[in-house]
């Protein structure tokens, strides 16, 4: 069935290497030897932050980083993905730029191309590799029932792709027909592998994808630890979506294994630390609704987490002292809507305003100090 709306097939796609980035990994990538800027008045918060994730590992509860895309592009994926080794971190969640940027650092050694240069040329988000070698990840993820995060984390770690061919993949199809619930939702990820197969004329075998920055990337650490990375998109958002090898389908999929693996996250929260760092709309979202499911499963006797401390990291000000509560509306404070959100979710919650590599290196260095 031919896709409804724009044609994507008449696309002119660019290879990445053509592309000018403005970011190169070896000039922004921050070392574990990095000297820690000074954090000003946000010492206390940060080495608040280092205690609770001590206790939180001695009570073997889950420290989570929700970040946005700017986090990877200031060359923080070095440090998140030792913290990642070390055991502070069981759980990290980004947004799909957050996802790409990490993954073209890792495949390429740069990122982050010029948004006006290349709009006026048409070229915007018009790079082969990025869209095809995602959209691939993504595809054989869900059929394999992995999430966002991990598909494209395997595809780094393994180096490639493998994928099916369209025999094996239409008996799975008519397996799923008549196997009940798990049969069928693999059904439908090969039936979306098959049709995109068959619309992008891409043929079955292993598709060699070399890595050779691997080393900074925090979904390829997540992967090779048995950390969770999951990815949290807006359909239309990112650059991959022109790409005729994104399936809808198959975001939707690893998205939703995604949320659902989030929020089992969360569910364990108890005595557990949530850092919501550069993220003012995505996080706060996630993070409501699965804080509602984990209490709403105590309304059938399931313990609900209530002691927990959230940070949250970002560059706006604000004076407010968030421990007490939620400020008044004609206080400036009320419409910084990210620590309003945070504010309504009980547990305790403290606000860092500093630059994430402030913060970060700091809090790094001062975890290193307590362990």
């Amino acid at each position: 069935m031919q896709e409804k709306g724009f044609d994507r097939s008449r696309l002119e796609f660019f290879p990445i290497g053509s592309r000018q980035n403005k970011l190169e990994g070896a000039e922004v990538m921050l070392g574990l030897d990095s000297p820690a800027p000074d954090p000003g008045a946000a010492a206390g918060v940060i080495e608040r932050t280092a205690e609770r994730i001590v206790e939180a590992r001695q009570r073997n509860a889950p420290v989570v980083i929700c970040h946005g895309a700017h986090l990877i592009r200031n060359g923080l994926g070095p440090v998140l993905s030792e913290m990642v080794r070390q055991g502070w971190l069981q759980h990290i969640a980004t947004n799909g730029a957050g996802s790409i940027h990490d993954w073209e650092f890792a495949f390429l050694g740069s990122t982050c191309e010029d948004v006006k240069h290349y709009v006026s040329r048409g070229q915007f988000g018009m790079w082969e590799e990025t869209g095809a070698h995602l959209g691939l990840a993504l595809l054989a993820g869900g059929l394999a029932g992995a999430g966002y995060g991990e598909s494209v984390g395997r595809m780094i770690v393994e180096e490639g792709i493998e994928i099916p061919s369209r025999r094996e993949l239409r008996a799975i199809v008519e397996e799923g027909l008549d196997g009940g619930a798990g049969p069928a939702a693999r059904a439908a990820a090969a039936a979306d592998l098959v049709e995109t197969m068959e619309r992008t004329g891409l043929e079955s075998g292993r598709l060699k994808i070399p890595h050779p920055h691997s080393s900074c990337s925090i979904q390829a650490a997540c992967c090779r630890e048995g950390a969770r990375f999951s990815v949290h998109p807006g359909i239309g958002q990112d650059i991959i979506y022109p790409h005729p090898m994104l399936s809808g389908g198959a975001v939707g999929r690893v998205s939703m294994t995604d949320f659902l693996l989030f929020a089992d996250t969360i569910s364990e929260l108890e005595g557990g630390v949530y850092l919501s760092v550069g993220s003012s709309v995505m996080s706060p979202m996630i993070f409501e609704k699965s804080i509602s499911m984990a209490r709403n499963l105590a309304r059938s006797g399931k313990a609900s987490p209530e002691d927990f401390h959230i940070v949250v990291n970002d560059l706006a000000e604000s004076t407010w002292d968030w421990s007490k509560g939620e400020p008044p509306k004609d206080n400036p404070a009320y419409y910084v809507r990210f620590c309003k959100s945070f504010s309504r979710m009980g547990g305790e919650l403290a606000y860092a305003g500093v630059d994430n590599r402030v913060f970060l290196l700091n809090l790094y260095k001062c975890l290193v100090s307590l362990s």
